[in-house]
């Protein structure tokens, strides 16, 4: 399970929290995204919960390491219609997310693929074939 990041109080937000009242400008709490990793004989599959994001926000990689590389940034800004240059509320938002997960050695890492689907980032990684073991005697010469 991942933990929930913790906003810090600094003089900043207390100084506006004062100024407007503290419920007009709430502060947002971080999380990371939720995860889930599944196993059938044939794949592993990797979700992560990621609402609003479009598959232009993602970047997935194998690493020289051999690590499944998620990264995902999203810049969003609201903006009022209002054609005047004083405002005292305006939104935007941004959000970041990295993950390295260690791939197990039977992935077979050219076929992996990755899509969004209803807010969820489904990574299929499917496993190698299993080849037989051959059992032969080895002459010590």
């Amino acid at each position: 399970m991942f933990p929930t990041l913790r906003s810090t109080d600094n003089w900043l937000d207390n100084s506006f929290g004062d100024f407007f009242n503290d419920n007009w400008l709430a502060k947002p709490k971080a999380t990371t995204p939720a995860i889930n990793v599944k196993e059938s004989e044939k794949q592993y599959d990797v979700e992560i919960a990621v609402p609003g994001m479009k598959k232009d926000d993602f970047d997935v990689n194998i690493t020289e390491g051999g690590c499944l590389e998620i990264k995902m940034e999203h810049k969003e800004e609201k903006k009022d219609e209002n054609k005047e240059e004083h405002y005292l509320r305006r939104e935007f938002s941004y959000s970041s997310y990295h993950q390295a997960l260690i791939l197990p050695d039977d992935v077979e890492h050219d076929k992996i693929e990755a899509k969004v689907e209803d807010g969820v980032l489904h990574v299929t990684l499917p496993r190698k074939a299993e080849t037989a073991k051959v059992q032969r005697k080895i002459d010590v010469i």
